[in-house]
């Protein structure tokens, strides 16, 4: 599918010149007129695009971006990565994260290269497309389960257009630290982000707000501010102004969007995001952080990707449950991670799988793996 009319349509918008474009998981749009966005009359704000949030934590929301956010953040990422350049577009284009790869592609004024993402996302397709990019500057945006297929048992064409990239954004998840050891020590720029539909995506790479953005913990809680953050969401006002609010910092009216993470600062001043405010574990009259188990499994050898859940347990309340995609066996795990937490961090509930379910954009299907992982309780 040629996605030049998309591009057409996108960079009117982008121009303030046409409607606001809003993609569908096949990679069609529609066109939804300026007076069909619902806001006031007197608005100056012209929104370029209508995505949808990932749903990963509940149901999918149409966040409006403006004009201003979009080029703020293209702007802002440009300054991050020094440089402008061609890039790879290897996730669905109707989530944030792959609508920024032509956004950026637009605002640059160069030609990205979509993978064919019909039989799915599989290293010899991410290969083959890398092998067609033009650009001496490169750039793609992948999720941490993209990387893990790419670095497992690669051939040498894989690393080498890996190496050719001048950064790989990664985002969308929680990042196993051995992955990203891994990545590295193959000579991969990986830069990781960290943002939403509702930041226009990566507002956050490598700990540090990109130029422009604002950052804030309040009761343990990460806000974003700045340009990026969106207008809201579409025919959905309450849920707006329950999300989004103004206020003044440092003498300036700032909007801000309050994430639904718990984070802190790390004694050089980087953000460091300890898991979702709703995935706090209660067993046994013990609060635990399902991120907090998530980076320990990560610490356990032979372990590739980890999700943690909550599931219901009679006689704790709630137990701690994984999925997991590792080596090493079930007894391995749970010693490895007796190792390294706390005796009531340590998950009751284990499944190992070949691969995560993912949801159309890459990332874990949250309701899938906490269904398996339920029956899999009960079944103790």
């Amino acid at each position: 599918m040629t996605i030049e009319p998309l591009l057409k349509a996108l960079s009117e918008a982008l121009h303030g010149e046409g409607p606001a474009v809003q993609i569908a998981p096949d990679g069609t749009f529609t066109l939804i007129p300026q007076t069909g966005l619902g806001l006031p009359t007197d608005s100056d704000t012209d929104i370029a695009a209508v995505v949808l949030t990932s749903g990963s934590t509940g149901t999918p929301k149409r966040t409006m971006l403006s004009v201003e956010a979009l080029a703020a953040s293209s702007v802002g990422t440009a300054m991050a990565l020094r440089g402008e350049g061609q890039w790879l577009l290897a996730l669905p284009m109707n989530y944030v994260a792959g609508l920024q790869v032509l956004v950026r592609s637009l605002f640059a004024g160069t030609r990205p290269w979509t993978m064919d993402l019909s039989g799915g996302f599989t290293p010899e397709a991410f290969t083959e497309a890398a092998q067609e990019l033009t650009d001496n500057t490169r750039f793609t945006s992948l999720v941490p389960t993209q990387l893990t297929r790419l670095l497992t048992n690669p051939t040498a064409e894989t690393l080498t257009v890996l190496r050719r990239f001048n950064a790989i954004l990664l985002g969308g998840g929680p990042i196993n630290p051995v992955l990203l050891e891994a990545a590295r020590g193959a000579g991969l720029n990986i830069v990781t982000t960290y943002g939403m539909s509702e930041t226009c995506g990566g507002a956050v790479y490598d700990g540090v707000p990109l130029d422009g953005v604002q950052l804030a913990i309040r009761d343990g809680r990460v806000l974003l501010g700045g340009d990026v953050v969106a207008a809201g969401y579409l025919e959905n006002a309450e849920l707006t102004a329950a999300s989004f609010f103004t206020e003044e910092h440092d003498g300036e009216l700032v909007r801000w969007y309050e994430t639904g993470d718990l984070g802190e600062l790390d004694s050089d001043g980087r953000l460091r995001v300890l898991g979702r405010v709703d995935d706090v574990i209660i067993t046994g009259g013990l609060k635990v952080s399902a991120g907090a188990v998530t980076d320990g499994l990560h610490r356990v050898q032979g372990v590739r990707e980890a999700f943690v859940v909550p599931v219901p347990s009679q006689e704790w309340g709630q137990q701690v449950a994984a999925m997991v995609v590792g080596s090493c066996s079930l007894a391995e795990l749970l010693a490895g991670a007796g190792a390294v937490m706390e005796p009531q961090l340590v998950p009751k509930t284990v499944v190992f799988v070949s691969e995560l379910p993912l949801l159309g954009n890459g990332k874990p299907d949250r309701t899938a793996i906490l269904a398996t992982l339920t029956e899999a309780a009960h079944a103790l």
